[in-house]
């Protein structure tokens, strides 16, 4: 599954963080309990190369505990980074973000030097919010949907502590496709931009797996099927989600899977481990050589004069280049 969504906005987004990055002290990190592998925008970590960081897992409440814990040991392995588990209901709690940016930066004295902070995330991971609470007004506008910040703002949170804005942004290429699905998965690529069923088969193919006994509590399920197929016929029956004489209509009863999904009426769920992804990277790294290989062998009989380029050759070699364009901006 590719998910194409990458605003123009996003794209000027990533090039002010660029800009503002060398005058800015400390990043934190805005990722979703649920997902903060998939979460995690790759750009933002070469950008911010040995700067400290904090990483805030939101929705920690949507999320399972066990794995949160696990998440956070294995972030933490990184030099200079911290990990602080929230939710958008604890205010108290989140006002402490400031004194960890104070503790994670000793040198600077409060009462000569203001600590500048840059806070990014994805869209739609609670982002807006965190800043609304540590500001004690609304300075960024909030909303359930992604990419509802487009512009940059700088806010002084007092305490010596400066905050530099910046609008959600993904990435122009996801590399893992199971980090699509996720993503999806979790609401921070619009609706628009996925498609329901292929979303709710990836979803109930996990569950089943992961969360067995979630799922057979909450659609009253004696056992669970072998497979997300069965599950979806089944879940279907329970739910009404039927077309006419008796067919499953798949892309309704997906559409409650995901939806029950977000909104945490699953249960607490996270969607990857730490194991998980490491093992994903491993065949993602294999996938990307071995296509690089059989490009290299294609331009090789190229020159050689012993082929020829056909249509999608040359459209693959067009989109490598512009693929390469936009990691080096």
């Amino acid at each position: 599954m590719a998910i194409q969504w990458y605003p123009g906005h996003m794209h000027k987004a990533q090039k002010e963080i660029k800009e503002v990055l060398p005058n800015v002290d400390l990043v934190i990190e805005v990722l979703d309990a649920r997902i903060p592998y998939s979460s995690e925008n790759p750009a933002i970590a070469k950008l911010r190369g040995d700067k400290p960081c904090i990483k805030v897992l939101s929705k920690t409440d949507l999320a399972d505990p066990e794995m949160t814990t696990k998440w956070q040991a294995y972030l933490e392995q990184e030099q200079g980074v911290k990990t602080f588990p929230t939710t958008t209901e604890q205010p108290a709690k989140i006002k402490q973000i400031v004194d960890l940016c104070r503790k994670m930066l000793p040198q600077k004295d409060a009462s000569i030097k203001s600590i500048n902070t840059m806070i990014v995330g994805i869209p739609n991971v609670g982002k807006s919010t965190l800043i609304n609470t540590l500001a004690d007004r609304i300075i960024a506008l909030t909303g359930n949907v992604p990419a509802v910040t487009k512009s940059q703002q700088r806010i002084n949170l007092g305490s010596g502590i400066v905050l530099f804005d910046t609008p959600g942004i993904l990435w122009p290429k996801i590399e893992n496709p199971n980090s699509s699905y996720r993503l999806a998965a979790s609401g921070a690529i619009k609706d628009t931009a996925m498609d329901y069923e292929d979303v709710g088969f990836f979803a109930a193919d996990y569950l089943i797996r992961a969360y067995p006994d979630l799922m057979k509590e909450r659609f009253s399920l004696d056992d669970i099927p072998q497979t997300e197929i069965e599950f979806l016929e089944a879940i279907a029956a329970k739910r009404g989600a039927l077309r006419a004489g008796g067919r499953v209509n798949l892309h309704k009863i997906c559409e409650v899977l995901i939806n029950e999904l977000r909104s945490g009426m699953l249960g607490r769920i996270t969607l990857e481990s730490p194991d998980m992804v490491e093992q994903e990277e491993i065949e993602v790294a294999a996938q990307i050589a071995a296509k690089a290989a059989k490009k290299a062998e294609k331009k090789q009989k190229f020159k050689d004069g012993s082929a020829t380029p056909t249509k999608r050759d040359l459209k693959e070699d067009r989109q490598l280049g512009a693929n390469k364009k936009q990691r080096r901006r």
